[in-house]
């Protein structure tokens, strides 16, 4: 007996309901049977219904093996592509840069004020700042300036 899913929630089971009601206007529309989609995706025709009913118990790999039949399985590489909330927390703990550090400002990227943390005792130049970005956005320069090195300071003496 296969192990039941944790139950999802209300918004999560209509999405489902829905997905499986588009899978089925596809089939649909290319005039197949449920019989035929069930046979050349290699699953009962009892699956197939309850992967039109949307039910959570039906594999992801019998939703796949349903596109693929119908010619959609491209879809799923739209599934999650943006992943705009990932990128937002992984862009809140990017470095700022400042003029003792080299790292670009917060305020010059997104108009916004920084939040600092100090560590207490160190010197002004080796703080540790970070910036949270309020707008989502960071542009590919802003970003290639936030990993290029300050550059080193030069070794050269002095004649006196």
């Amino acid at each position: 007996m296969a192990k039941k899913t944790a139950p999802l929630l209300p918004v999560s089971e209509d999405r489902l309901v829905r997905f499986g009601e588009r899978l089925r206007l596809a089939r649909l529309r290319r005039r197949l049977t449920a019989k035929q989609v069930a046979e050349r995706a290699g699953m009962t025709p009892v699956t197939l219904r309850n992967l039109e009913r949307g039910g959570s118990g039906v594999t992801i790999g019998a939703y796949l093996s349903v596109m693929q039949v119908l010619g959609i399985e491209r879809d799923l590489d739209l599934i999650a592509k943006d992943d705009t909330q990932g990128r937002e927390l992984q862009d809140a703990r990017l470095p700022r840069r400042t003029a003792t550090t080299g790292l670009v400002e917060a305020s010059a990227l997104t108009g916004a004020k920084p939040a600092l943390r100090k560590k207490s005792g160190a010197p002004q130049q080796k703080q540790t700042e970070t910036w949270f970005e309020d707008s989502g956005f960071v542009s590919a320069n802003t970003l290639a300036e936030l990993i290029t090195p300050p550059p080193a300071p030069s070794s050269r003496k002095r004649k006196r």
